[in-house]
């Protein structure tokens, strides 16, 4: 049985949502002009996200270690935070509330691969984190998760599933210990 011929596979023209050019000339930007601006300049990379197409909200605080595929699909909320070496894995949106705090290290994943398909077609899946939320180290987030208004995710956790509002949630898959 064949399980996978990565010959058949291709992106759909669209998926990106920007041109080729501008996909690379933002790698460039990101790789070069973003994170080589030292930290204290929020306000900067900020700029340079809206430039690409990211909605971003007043005092936002975006490291310069983050990694963002796609910033035209990524949406910020005011006074929200994004820590160092977090990735924001942008195939599809991902929409991030106001007054969130995402920890160091955190993987918002909004793509995968259809695995029972033998072209191994490529998807994608929205994310959004309510306001108020706290996302700490180390977690890994799913495509088509949401986590609801101030829930904080443990140090770790792995979200595969949407998370209800206003608890505390830890584990691989996570799930709610308790109310915050």
């Amino acid at each position: 049985m064949k399980y996978q011929d990565l010959n058949l596979f291709s992106v759909p023209a669209e998926f990106r949502g920007r041109s080729k050019f501008i996909v690379q000339l933002w790698w460039l930007v990101q790789s070069t002009l973003f994170q080589w601006s030292p930290q204290f300049l929020y306000n900067w990379r900020s700029f340079l996200l809206k430039m690409f197409g990211a909605e971003i909200g007043k005092n936002v605080k975006v490291r310069s270690t983050v990694k963002i595929t796609y910033p035209w699909k990524v949406k910020i909320g005011d006074f929200s935070w994004i820590g160092d070496n977090s990735v924001l894995y942008s195939l599809g949106d991902i929409q991030i509330g106001s007054h969130v705090a995402i920890a160091h290290r955190v993987y918002l994943n909004t793509g995968g691969h259809h695995y029972q398909k033998l072209a191994f077609n490529i998807f994608s899946k929205p994310i959004i984190i309510e306001n108020e939320c706290w996302v700490t180290n180390d977690v890994y987030v799913a495509p088509g998760v949401r986590i609801g208004e101030g829930t904080i995710v443990g140090a770790r956790s792995s979200v595969f599933k949407d998370l209800p509002a206003g608890k505390i949630c830890t584990g691989t898959p996570a799930t709610p210990v308790r109310d915050r």
